[in-house]
């Protein structure tokens, strides 16, 4: 619920759904039956505006020091969630957007919101900056912002649990550069996330950093300042980079999907490729190689024929859903579709 005046709560509510902000007023909040306090993490940062953009919907305006600006992050919310005031908590999937995108991807091209197993599970969308690539950035070895793994997992994490009923059980999943980010961050921080799942993720980015440096200047960033260069910081990137992280994973339930980027997948118009789909597909291929010659389990779904796009995203996430469930302990971890082991 917006927070607003003490008389005001269901005026807020109704300017929310007309698209209109009201900013988070801490002590309304606490006075409020039924609204729980705003919460800062512990380097300050803190909600500076809630905006009810929907049935379940929140975004939340972080003022986060380790960005040095503003961020959103978009929630959708258990049933129930109105009254987490009352100590409630729920499991958390955090859903990571992919290069180029924003928080309000998976909301806008998938059907996210409207998935019954997720009525009583938190969904946590974060921005994580066009090409942000899930990481604090070296930026020369200086450090500082954007520190995106700061932001996602001590600052957006903290908040989400001291004020928005997030519980201790997480799982995360993300396309593309959200692939890598679930990965990534579930190796980097092992125990922090019960499961892992990945759709047509750059698992292995030094094994393509040909590609992956002039693509990371097409964004119009500095892309030295994110790991260094490959060579002289071979070290960051290779800390950053799932394939060289693997036996860091073994805990951690996963899923792995993609397409091969051929003609024929069941999306796509008669005779289209996808020359980054293939790219990426054989990154995977040599991801899980690595996860089993490590002795880690992995689910995968290399489904064949299939572009870089939506509908296959969509489809990974639904196929995904019952390991992702299981380890949340929801009971609703039922298979409907059996991928690879």
């Amino acid at each position: 619920m917006k927070r607003s005046s003490a008389l005001g709560i269901a005026v807020a509510v109704g300017l929310a759904f007309a698209g209109l902000s009201v900013p988070a007023n801490p002590a309304v909040a606490a006075a409020t039956p039924g609204v729980a306090a705003p919460a800062q993490a512990s380097d300050g940062a803190y909600v500076a505006q809630e905006t009810i953009v929907g049935p379940r919907l929140v975004d939340l305006t972080i003022q986060s020091p380790a960005l040095g600006r503003a961020a959103t992050v978009r929630l959708l919310t258990p049933d129930g969630w109105e009254q987490r005031a009352r100590g409630d908590h729920w499991p958390v999937l955090y859903l990571l957007h992919g290069c180029c995108d924003s928080y309000v991807s998976w909301t806008r091209s998938t059907d996210v919101a409207s998935i019954p197993e997720l009525r009583d599970v938190l969904v946590v969308m974060p921005e994580a900056g066009a090409a942000g690539w899930y990481s604090d950035w070296w930026n020369g070895g200086h450090g500082g912002a954007p520190a995106w793994e700061t932001f996602h997992l001590s600052e957006v994490r903290q908040i989400i649990e001291r004020g928005y009923g997030a519980g201790p059980k997480r799982v995360v999943a993300g396309l593309s550069m959200g692939g890598f980010g679930a990965m990534s961050y579930a190796a980097r921080n092992p125990g922090m996330f019960r499961a892992a799942a990945s759709f047509s993720g750059v698992v292995h980015p030094l094994r393509d950093v040909s590609f992956w440096l002039p693509f990371f200047a097409r964004t119009g960033l500095d892309p030295y300042a994110l790991w260094g260069d490959p060579v002289a910081q071979r070290d960051i990137w290779q800390d950053h980079d799932p394939y060289y992280l693997a036996k860091r994973l073994r805990h951690t339930a996963l899923f792995v999907a993609t397409g091969d980027g051929t003609a024929g997948g069941p999306f796509d118009a008669p005779g289209r490729t996808d020359g980054l789909e293939a790219l990426i597909h054989q990154e995977n291929v040599d991801f899980v190689e690595q996860l089993r010659e490590q002795g880690v389990s992995v689910t995968t779904d290399f489904y064949g024929p299939g572009s870089h796009s939506w509908p296959y995203w969509q489809r990974e996430l639904h196929r995904s859903l019952p390991m992702l469930l299981a380890a949340l302990e929801t009971g609703r971890g039922v298979l409907t579709h059996a991928p690879q082991h």
